[in-house]
Order: C-alpha cells, then structure tokens, then sequence
C-alpha cells in the first residue's frame, strides 16, 4: 500500500509539472537574441535556432536586436532566406541608440515582417567591397554589384518597402538615419527600446508564410536567448582580427619550438593556436594568393636564420608576411577586414622577434667553442716535460699529454693548434708571439 501511494504520488507531480509547462508555454511572450557583430556563420545558426524555437514554443514573435557593420554575403543571404520562409513573425530591431545596420545588416532589417530603430540609429551603406575596403572593379564587380542589387530589391519588394531607396544602399552606399528611414518606408517603426516596440507593433498585420497576420502583444513576456557555447566560439573564431592574430601566435610559437628545442611552451600553445585559427579559416573567405605571401615570409625569416643574408632574407620575408596578412581576407564575398594597426603590429612584432633570434643563433654558431677539446684550441700553455716530439704541458690549469713537430725545452711557452683524440697539438710560442 505505501508503494502505491508513493507511486500515485510521483505520478501527480509529473502530471502537475506537465500543466505547469503547459501553461507557461501558452502564456503570451515573445523570444529575443541580439546580434552585435559582424554576420557570419555562427550568427546564421543562432538565428536559424531562435526562429525555430520560436515556432516550437509558441512565441508570438521573434525580435532581432540588431547592431552590426556588415559581413559574409554567403551568410546574409541564409539568413534572409530563412526569414522569408518564417512561420513565426520575425522583427528586427537596430538598436540601441548608437548601433547600425551597415551592409550586411539592411538586407536582414529589409527581410524582416516589423522592421524598427532606436533612435540615434542608422542603416545603409551596403555596396559590395573586397576585404580591404576598396571596390571590386571589372566584370566580376558589374556581377557582383547587379546581384546585390536585386537581392536587395527584391526583399524590399517582398516586405513592401521601398524597393528604390535598396537598390541605391547597394549601387550607391547610401547610409540614413531612423527618422529618414522611417520617412522612407524603409523601415516601419521608431522605438526606443522592446517594451515601445511591442507596444507600437500590437495590432499590425503582417504576411505570414502567404497569409495574413495579426500582432498580438499584450501582456506578452521577453525571454532572452543567448547564444550556446559552440556558437560563441565559432562567433569568436570568425572575427578575422581573432583568427589572424591566433595565426600569427602559433607561427612565433612554432618557430621559437623550432629555433630552440625542448622549451616545449611555446610549441604546445602555438600549436594550438595555429589549430583555432585554421578551425575559423573554415568559416572566413581567404585570399590564397595572402595566405602563400604570408608562408613565403615566414620561410624566408626561417631561412635569415639558417641562411645568414645580413638582413637581405630578413626584409624580404617582413615585407612578403605585411602584404599577405592585408591580403589574406581581402575577397569580394565580404566586408571583413583586418585592422590594419592590428596587421602592422603583428608583423612587427614577429618579425622582430625572429630577426633577433636569428642573430642570436648566427652568434652562436659564430661564437668560439667554452667547452670540449675545442675549447683548448689557440690557448697558450707551458711545456712541464720536455716534448721530444711527446711530452706534457699545462693549459687551461690542466695537464694535457702534448704533440709537437720538433723538440720543444721545459718551461717554453706552447700555443694550442688542434688535438687528436686526448693528445693536443702544439708549437712554439717565442717571444711573446707564436713561432712560424
């Protein structure tokens, strides 16, 4: 019987929590992620997830805070796509008041079903560059730029804003603020924070999946998503500054291995290194031709080493590693780019750091040997037993048994010449200077 009851009673709980779930699932609430960085691969997985849940958990919608500079083109078009395709509405709010939504950052603002901005905003500015800022000339820009250009139109057209003014943010970079933006049909609301978007969306309609619908956001509570683990990192890992200075780090720490083995740091962490920054070469679009620069410059530092140039191999791979780390994501499927004090200081510092290990190792391969028989070679001794051509002397507060090419007295000074096996090699030293 007390089984039963145990049973009876565990068996209530779960039903009771099963209500409770229930009934906090259809209470009305909205979920939430902000996005504040570049668009890239991590972002498109957050925000896939955060549309999906939405619609599992019943959400009366999903808010985007928005505040980026731009990013992959790739990765933007995902995102729009799977906005467009949302059964749940989909809102986009750039804020709060300072942020933008450059580039990459209209054409998801454009796609979603409320676009909004805080005030002190601003949105715009989405031609297509290569990596380093300047723009793509040539047919394959023409491409590019007309592509972008009807993909810009063509989610405004889908959202009914105003496809004019999308087009010219990609053909011409036009960049405005909230209140012309708002002025414009760019976008549809001005709010200062979620809980006045909320309040200025209840009741609007929007196109749902081909049907109409109407917000309802009353009483509707705010539950913030972040982004999981794997989605932070991968975030991280996509950042080019990140990923280039995890490269440059593994690279100095390989060659510090290298130069000197058995530090055994350095090796370790560089390698690490090295493998987080080809983990977020996997997700960032590389320019090959500043990837092999950059390989180049760090053989020929290698080879300063090994291969003393008085500087000539040095300079080379200095100036070899400073074009290929501006190179290196300088493609025309992104905005992302280095900073360039970020690139200048990375080079230098490597650079000067393997410049001066060099040295250091061409010193020491240059340097006189301390230790050994070697050692002994050019030091002046006295002979203790008449060397006639063998006898003993005394160098280096040793007694040596001695070799010498004609009979040398005691007491007369030797100089060291070389040695064969314990038996050193000398001859006279008259006056003060070594004999002929």
């Amino acid at each position: 019987m007390k089984t039963l009851k145990t049973i009876i009673f565990l068996v209530l709980i779960i039903i009771g929590a099963g209500v409770w779930a229930q009934s906090k699932d259809a209470a009305p609430h909205v979920d939430l992620i902000a996005i504040d960085g570049s668009i890239n691969p991590a972002v498109d997985d957050f925000i896939r997830e955060g549309i999906a849940r939405a619609k599992h958990n019943g959400a009366r919608a999903l808010i985007i805070q928005l505040d980026t500079p731009g990013g992959l083109l790739n990765s933007t078009r995902t995102i729009v796509k799977e906005m467009l395709g949302a059964q749940v509405p989909v809102m986009v709010w750039v804020g709060p008041s300072g942020a933008g939504a450059g580039s990459a950052g209209v054409f998801i603002t454009l796609a979603a079903h409320v676009a909004a901005m805080a005030p002190g905003t601003n949105i715009g500015a989405a031609h297509p560059v290569a990596g380093g800022g300047q723009e793509v000339k040539g047919v394959m820009g023409e491409k590019i730029e007309n592509f972008t250009a009807s993909f810009s139109e063509s989610i405004a057209q889908k959202r009914g804003r105003n496809a004019e003014w999308a087009i010219q943010a990609v053909r011409k970079s036009v960049a405005i603020t909230e209140s012309d933006a708002l002025k414009k049909n760019v976008i549809d609301i001005v709010a200062k924070d979620i809980d006045d978007l909320l309040k200025q969306a209840d009741g609007r309609k929007v196109d749902l999946d081909g049907k109409p619908h109407v917000l309802a956001f009353k009483d509707a509570k705010v539950n913030r998503h972040d982004m999981s683990l794997k989605q932070k990192i991968l975030n991280i890992l996509a950042d080019p500054n990140i990923s280039y200075l995890l490269m440059m780090a593994g690279l100095l720490g390989l060659y510090i291995e290298f130069s000197h083995p058995g530090v055994i740091f350095p090796g370790v962490a560089g390698s690490i290194c090295l493998l987080l920054a080809l983990a977020s070469f996997q997700v960032l679009p590389l320019n090959y031709t500043g990837l092999v620069l950059i390989g180049l410059g760090i053989a020929l530092l290698v080879g300063e080493m090994f291969l003393p140039s008085f500087g000539v191999l040095g300079i080379g791979g200095i100036i070899a590693l400073a074009f290929g780390s501006l190179l290196l994501f300088d493609t025309e499927s992104s905005d992302l780019i280095v900073d360039r004090s970020i690139v200048f200081t990375a080079v230098g510092t490597v650079g000067a750091i393997m410049l001066g290990l060099s040295y250091l190792v061409f010193r020491t391969q240059q340097a006189k040997p301390t230790m050994g028989m070697a050692s002994l070679i050019g030091q002046i001794g006295e002979v203790r037993v008449e060397l006639a051509p063998a006898g003993k002397i005394f160098v280096h507060g040793e007694y040596w048994n001695a070799h010498a090419d004609g009979p040398i007295e005691a007491d007369a000074k030797v100089e060291v010449i070389g040695y064969d096996g314990m038996t050193l090699k000398v001859r006279r030293v008259q006056g003060g200077e070594v004999a002929g």
